[in-house]
């Protein structure tokens, strides 16, 4: 996990998501940018006059190494409560990133709900309510497909519903102290 400012050149052509309306573009081998940001599994870029996150399986396209994901250690899948899974989701959830801002959704205070049960076929099914830290913010679509595709990967994960709501509004005193202290405020 890192946040810099450190110049690199595509090495082929990429597909990037626009900050903040999310909208893809395409990032022509022989670019350079500006690798702002490499937090949870993607990378921010500063980039032909645009801010775009680029994601980790495309990592070579900078020259770099895709991130490692958390590991979890679980001897038995089999053998995990609903609250075993619950800190599993929580864990999961903290991989994920703004891709403008150096903290990770839950210390943002972007997860409002995490609800989770286990299912008739021993499989948990996961309803998670966030937010994002501007209603107009076009990334909401990819924060939340990042969001389901982590729990996704989640031993005995079943369905996985993310929910982007608005009501009540996020503000920064729904931040952690150490979101505020990282970002000195």
């Amino acid at each position: 996990m890192m946040y810099m400012r450190d110049n690199v050149i595509l090495q082929r052509d990429v597909e990037v998501e626009r900050i903040p309306d999310g909208m893809p573009m395409t990032l022509p081998s022989g670019t350079i940018a500006v690798l702002t940001q490499a937090l949870g599994s993607t990378f921010t870029l500063a980039a032909e006059g645009n801010l775009v996150r680029l994601k980790g399986e495309d990592a070579d396209a900078i020259g770099q190494a895709p991130p490692v994901e958390v590991g979890y250690d679980i001897e038995d899948p089999s053998a995990l409560t609903r609250d075993d899974f619950e800190e599993l989701v929580w864990k999961a959830l903290a991989t994920c990133y703004d891709p403008e801002i150096p903290v990770d959704i839950v210390q943002l205070g972007l997860v409002y709900e995490c609800d989770v049960r286990e299912d008739e076929d021993d499989s948990f099914a996961v309803h998670i309510v966030m937010t994002l830290t501007a209603p107009g913010c076009g990334m909401g679509e990819s924060i939340s497909n990042e969001v389901r595709e982590k729990l996704q990967a989640l031993p005995r994960a079943g369905y996985i519903q993310v929910d982007l709501t608005f009501d009540p509004p996020w503000g920064r005193d729904r931040m952690s102290e150490s979101a505020l202290l990282q970002l000195g405020l």
